[in-house]
């Protein structure tokens, strides 16, 4: 970042203590992003780490994730002993390699409002049917889910000044079996697919696919589909020119390792 742009950097401590939102504002929570590469655009940081916000809820309708929880804070959450997707949280917080500086200081929303592909806080949230709650410049509420908040590479549904306050995650999908696979092009690489299937106690089965797309796919059955059902559902969902092409991986190689990890997660589940 460019700090010789930065003219203020203002830490509220109460929600209605945010300033009225300006262009070249920046919300300010982890920052491991923000403070990487250069932001000639912005002249105003707006710190929410002083908002006090817990890391995590826990009710009997789920669990309630703060934007501003970190990446270690979630990882070391201890979750109710039926909820068995609780496995899930240590895989997808472990897709998000880097050193122990970066665990403690990346943020659960800063993952999911940089809305990369790779964003395995998006994976998680996704996959249990994650709702983001946004609190709007006027101080009112509104509610997206996770795969309709994602639009794409580096895009999302929030308008500006909006803050995402938090994920909430029902307590339903928390107890749903899940399977996880992911795969790089080098073990220490950005995901290339990242794959996730759930199903319930009544047999429902649900697919799905981040890192290999732009934004989250998601698909259900009611009940586990055969292996060539499941393709042709993964073909039909993302046409040919809907995988995601970068250096960490070629859209060929994504749709085909997409189409092996599923059908290894349909094989887990049905068992």
């Amino acid at each position: 970042m460019d700090l010789d742009t930065i003219t203020a950097v203002l830490r509220p401590a109460r929600l209605d203590e945010l300033p009225p939102w300006r262009e070249g504002d920046a919300w300010l929570a982890g920052g491991t992003w923000l403070f990487s590469e250069p932001q000639p655009a912005l002249a105003r940081l707006i710190d929410l780490s002083a908002l006090g916000w817990p890391a995590a809820e826990l009710s009997e309708a789920g669990l309630r994730l703060s934007a501003t929880g970190t990446i270690a804070e979630l990882d070391r959450l201890a979750l109710p002993r039926d909820w068995i997707a609780a496995p899930l949280v240590g895989q997808c917080c472990r897709a998000l390699l880097g050193s122990f500086k970066i665990w403690n200081r990346a943020s659960v929303g800063g993952n999911l409002c940089m809305a990369l592909p790779a964003g395995p806080m998006i994976a998680l949230t996704a996959a249990l049917d994650g709702t983001c709650l946004m609190r709007r410049p006027d101080g009112s509420e509104r509610r997206l889910p996770v795969t309709e908040f994602i639009l794409g590479p580096q895009r999302t549904a929030l308008a500006p000044g909006e803050i995402l306050r938090g994920i909430d995650i029902p307590a339903s999908a928390l107890r749903r079996r899940t399977a996880f696979r992911r795969i790089a092009l080098s073990p220490e690489g950005r995901s290339g697919a990242l794959v996730i299937g759930t199903r319930d106690r009544a047999g429902a089965f649900a697919l799905t696919v981040t890192a290999s797309t732009p934004r989250p796919v998601q698909l259900p059955f009611a009940a586990v589909p055969t292996a060539a059902a499941l393709q042709q559902a993964i073909a039909a969902a993302i046409p040919e020119d809907g995988w995601y092409d970068d250096v960490h991986g070629a859209p060929d190689w994504r749709r085909h390792v997409t189409g092996r990890l599923a059908e290894e997660i349909r094989e887990e589940l049905a068992r």
